[in-house]
């Protein structure tokens, strides 16, 4: 039975952990990402100019990401 309570423990700390990395991390990388498009406008003096075909490419891309962040689990 103690071990039972010790995996539950185990697992709300990394749920907390998880929880206050993920967002941290998000949040990092979307900024790295941001600073990286406005460079390369202002090195070329352009506006953003994102077409509907690398709108949804990039999105592919990101859902893609995601769910192997969520089989990395599985692969154990």
């Amino acid at each position: 039975m103690t071990n039972e309570i010790e995996i539950q423990d185990t697992s709300s700390d990394f749920r907390k952990k998880a929880f206050i990395i993920g967002p941290v991390l998000g949040a990092a990388v979307g900024a790295i990402g941001a600073y990286m498009l406005i460079q390369g406008m202002e090195k070329r003096n352009s506006d953003l100019k994102i077409s509907p075909r690398e709108g949804v490419a990039i999105t592919l891309i990101v859902m893609a990401l995601l769910r192997q962040i969520a089989e990395l689990p599985d692969k154990r």
